[in-house]
């Protein structure tokens, strides 16, 4: 899992079958700082993340396609958790 920010929503006009009726997002991988890391990621988002709110991705392409019912999906991120604040642990 990785910690992102939503950037920005992706819409299409022709998408692979699996896609059809998933909601795709492009996300900002960040460090533990909160800071930008690495490049804009493509995840599928069913729990309707808001522009600029800090999600928890999962990476597990096969539980994406899992989700999306296609073992041969090109899936494989999927928003799994909207991060509400947070808070260090001591």
């Amino acid at each position: 899992m990785i910690l992102a920010r939503v950037d920005g929503v992706v819409v299409t006009t022709i998408c692979h079958p699996s896609m059809v009726g998933c909601r795709s997002i492009i996300c900002q991988p960040l460090d533990e700082n909160g800071k930008e890391e690495g490049t804009p990621i493509l995840a599928i988002d069913p729990l309707s993340a808001g522009l600029h709110e800090r999600v928890l991705v999962s990476t597990d392409g096969s539980h994406t396609r899992d989700h999306v019912g296609d073992p041969k999906s090109p899936l494989r991120n999927m928003i799994m958790a909207i991060v509400d604040k947070e808070e260090a642990s001591v």
